[in-house]
């Protein structure tokens, strides 16, 4: 009898198992020391904020909820909040506005555009501390060259200390801000733009599309991605930018001038309340998982790249 042929192969077949389990050997040193270092301290960050602790940290037992009872008894905490929200919103909004002008500008073919995108770069490279106590020595009212050039000039009969006023020193801090976060965020929208096909313009403006048209319907739809990570990115930078408004506001007495990431570790430094900073920690890792959320769903930025 002649031997059918099923066409069914001899060779054993590999088990979905063994396939499956490759990838996450790859994978899994990166997950360890994702679960280490950020899974971990949040974990720990939420008990911490739900024990009794002593002005130097030793542990007394459970507390519950107190510390978040006693975080919202401060009086100063809504002006807090609302300092925070102008902090965040003023710095990412002012930083995207000049990032978008500045990386057009770069995107242009110019003479010694190298030395500029290289120049550009310094803000963000330097150290953040030092550049916040150079403006802040600046802005100094008896030793700093920018007010002894206001006076010079007449726009000032004397030195004024903008870093002494809650006002002022709020608003030079958020100067310094978008000072240091503009070069990250160019380059970002820069590498954006230059993603966008040559020839798609060009159709546009052969037909007849005019600059603000084209800029408008064909550049922001393409930039929306690049756009979106740049400010998440701000956004969780800025919230958490303690150096900045500890050089600029931190010798200003109260919390006049303070936002909830100034306000943790004055509770801890001044105050000596651990157990409460560890609930303003909880308070602002939840603000922050919120406000990205809630940015990230709004705008969308994966549906815009898949389109």
């Amino acid at each position: 009898m002649a031997h059918r042929n099923t066409g069914r192969s001899s060779a054993p077949r590999r088990r979905p198992t063994a396939g499956a389990a490759g990838p996450l050997l790859w994978i899994g040193p990166a997950l360890l020391l994702i679960a280490g270092i950020v899974f971990f301290p949040v974990l720990y960050m939420f008990w911490t904020a739900t024990r009794d602790l002593s002005p130097y940290g030793q542990d007394r037992g459970p507390a519950g909820l107190a510390n978040f009872r006693t975080l919202l008894q401060i009086d100063e905490l809504p002006s807090v909040l609302w300092h925070t929200a102008v902090w965040v919103v003023g710095v990412v909004a002012l930083t995207l506005l000049l990032s978008l002008a500045l990386a057009q500008f770069l995107n242009k073919d110019f003479p010694g555009r190298k030395l500029v995108r290289l120049a550009v770069l310094v803000p963000w490279a330097a150290s953040v501390v030092m550049t916040t106590t150079i403006f802040y020595y600046l802005l100094d009212p008896d030793v700093g060259i920018a007010n002894r050039l206001l006076v010079d000039i007449g726009l000032l009969e004397r030195g004024y200390g903008f870093t002494k006023q809650p006002g002022s020193a709020f608003l030079v801090a958020m100067a310094v801000a978008v000072f240091v976060s503009v070069p990250f965020t160019a380059y970002t929208i820069l590498a954006g733009l230059q993603s966008i096909p040559a020839d798609i313009l060009e159709a546009a403006r052969v037909d007849g599309a005019r600059a603000g048209q084209r800029y408008r319907h064909i550049v922001l739809p393409h930039l929306r991605p690049a756009i979106a990570v740049a400010t998440v990115v701000n956004i969780i930078n800025v919230f958490n930018s303690l150096p900045i408004l500890q050089v600029i506001t931190g010798s200003i007495a109260g919390f006049r001038a303070d936002t909830t990431t100034t306000l943790t570790f004055k509770l801890i430094r001044q105050n000596q309340q651990v157990d409460t900073a560890a609930a303003m920690s909880v308070l602002n890792f939840a603000l922050i998982v919120v406000v990205v959320t809630i940015y990230v769903r709004a705008t969308r930025p994966t549906r815009a790249a898949e389109r």
